[in-house]
C-alpha cells in the first residue's frame, strides 16, 4: 500500500499521465500518482460488470473512502485508498473535485446519450476537469477555473479518441456532428490558458500536453486515427519539460 503501487497502476493504465508525472519532483509524484490511480479505479468501475448495481457499489466504495478521509478516520487498507488519503491530508486536496469525478462515472453506468453539448461539457468538467483541479491543487495551484477548463479540454480529446471503444460497448454518447464545434471551443480555451502560470503545478497541467495536437488532428480529419507517433509524443513532452511549460 505505497505510492509505488499507485505508480505501477498508472504506468500500466495511463501511460501519458505517468510520463507527465515523472517530470515532477519526487515529493509531488507522491501526490499525482495516487490521484491518477484513483481516477483509473473509478473510471474502470462501470466497465467491469454488466450489472449496474455492482458498478454503483464499486463507486460507493470510493465515496466511503472520501467520507472517511473527511471525518479523519484511519485510511482503509487498499493499495490506492491509503496513499490517496495521505496525499489529500498532506496537501489539502479538495474533496469536492474528487466527489465530482465519482459522480461523473454514473453516466458511464447508465450509458445514456448526452442530448446536448452542455451535458457532455458537464461530464468532462466533473471527470477530467475534476482530476485536473485536484492534481493542480495538490501541487499548490488554486486557480480551479483555469484547471477545470484545461482538464475538460483534455477530457474532450480523450473522449473523442475513445469513441470507437465506447461504440463497441454499445454506447453512442453524442451526435458526432456536434464534436467539431466542441473541439474548436476547447482549442480556444487552450489558447486563452496559454499564459496561465501554473507554477509548481506545471507538471500536473502538463498531463494535457497532447491535447492541442489531438484536437487539431481530429478537426483536420475526424476519421483519422487519434494518436501521432510514439516518437512525436515523447519528443513533445521532453520539449515542454525543458521549457518548463505545459
Amino acid at each position: 500500500m505505497t505510492v509505488q503501487a499507485c505508480a505501477e497502476i498508472v504506468h500500466a493504465g495511463d501511460p501519458d499521465r505517468f510520463a507527465s508525472a515523472m517530470t515532477a519532483p519526487v515529493a509531488d509524484r507522491e501526490v499525482l500518482f495516487p490521484l491518477y490511480a484513483f481516477n483509473l479505479e473509478i473510471a474502470k468501475a462501470p466497465w467491469m460488470t454488466q450489472e449496474p448495481i455492482i458498478a454503483q457499489m464499486r463507486l460507493q466504495f470510493w465515496r466511503d473512502v472520501l467520507d472517511e478521509v473527511e471525518a479523519g478516520g484511519v485510511p482503509r487498507a487498499h493499495e490506492v485508498a491509503r496513499p490517496l488519503a495521505e496525499a489529500i491530508r498532506a496537501r489539502n486536496i479538495p474533496l469536492a473535485a474528487l466527489r465530482d469525478m465519482i459522480d461523473a462515472r454514473l453516466s458511464d453506468i447508465s450509458r445514456e446519450p448526452f442530448e446536448a453539448p452542455a451535458l457532455l461539457w458537464s461530464y468532462l468538467e466533473k471527470s477530467a476537469g475534476g482530476l485536473m483541479v485536484a492534481s493542480c491543487a495538490g501541487l499548490g495551484f488554486q486557480g480551479a477555473d483555469a484547471a477545470r477548463r484545461l482538464g475538460r479540454a483534455q477530457g474532450l480529446a480523450s473522449f473523442i479518441a475513445a469513441l470507437p471503444q465506447l461504440s463497441a460497448h454499445g454506447w453512442r454518447p453524442l451526435d458526432a456532428g456536434l464534436l467539431p464545434a466542441m473541439a474548436r471551443s476547447a482549442l480556444d480555451d487552450l489558447v486563452a490558458l496559454r499564459t496561465t502560470n501554473f507554477g509548481r503545478a506545471t507538471p500536473a497541467a502538463r498531463a494535457a500536453w497532447r491535447t492541442g495536437g489531438q484536437l487539431r488532428r481530429f478537426l483536420r480529419n475526424p476519421e483519422a486515427a487519434p494518436d501521432g507517433s510514439e516518437f512525436a509524443r515523447r519528443t513533445s513532452l521532453v520539449w515542454k519539460t525543458l521549457r518548463r511549460t505545459w
